[in-house]
């Protein structure tokens, strides 16, 4: 899978940073706080099927599935490192999750195959064509009413969360994170075609602001229905 090598930066920055990104992303970036969150915007019910994308370690997979045990939840990252972590992690919980490898903008899943989508800290690492791309996937894996809940870096909320986001903008590049910067995250959502974008919640870290963000796939539409890409707000 020579050509994910090259289209995926690790979870932490550097390959070799790996086994500590759990602990890690648990001290900067209020990571039970910020999962919590996901997961009660998500409001998986019994029998729905969730996707994770850019699952990383698994640990948002595993909290679906902790909260809603009868999901059907997968995960999908690019990383084999992450995916093994992924994996050894529900063997000790003894949770049944499906984790796969593959890339964001050419998900491996039929159309309208997930009620709910579901990613966190993994948007800032896609550049913006890739970004764009991600969100018309994860818009088109949804079934109709489906909905998309992410956690992510947004406009810094102030300015020393302006300064202390320079660390996260210099590892996963100016490009990268420009749209994050400028608060354009959710304009980017509603340009896949999702209506009520909303910011549900906000946290302060280390790192700058996170946010987490909620969207809807309008019902009755198809995804291959060119009028569903809207202008941002």
């Amino acid at each position: 899978m020579k050509d994910e090598d090259a289209a995926f930066v690790p979870g932490a920055g550097f390959h070799w940073l790996t086994p500590l990104y759990d602990p890690l992303v648990a001290l900067t970036c209020r990571d039970r706080a910020v999962k919590r969150s996901l997961v009660a915007a998500a409001a998986v019910r019994p029998g729905q099927r969730v996707l994770d994308l850019g699952c990383g370690t698994g640990t948002l997979a595993l909290r679906v599935k902790e909260a809603c045990p009868s999901a059907d939840v997968s995960g999908l990252d690019a990383d084999p490192r992450m995916l093994r972590a992924a994996a050894a992690k529900a063997d000790r919980q003894g949770r049944n999750v499906a984790f796969a490898r593959g890339l964001a903008q050419s998900l491996p899943y039929p159309d309208g195959g997930f009620d709910r989508v579901v990613s966190g800290l993994f948007f800032h690492h896609l550049a913006p064509d890739a970004k764009a791309a991600a969100f018309r996937e994860a818009f088109r894996v949804l079934v109709s009413g489906g909905e998309l809940h992410l956690a992510d870096w947004g406009r810094p909320a102030g300015p020393l969360m302006r300064v202390l986001f320079l660390g996260i903008r210099l590892l996963d590049g100016f490009g990268n994170t420009a749209a994050h910067a400028a608060g354009r995250l959710p304009g980017l959502v509603a340009e896949a075609g999702f209506v009520g974008v909303r910011v549900r919640d906000r946290f302060s870290t280390v790192f700058g602001t996170l946010e987490v963000v909620s969207a809807v796939k309008p019902t009755g539409t198809q995804p291959s229905d060119p009028s569903l890409v809207s202008p941002a707000p």
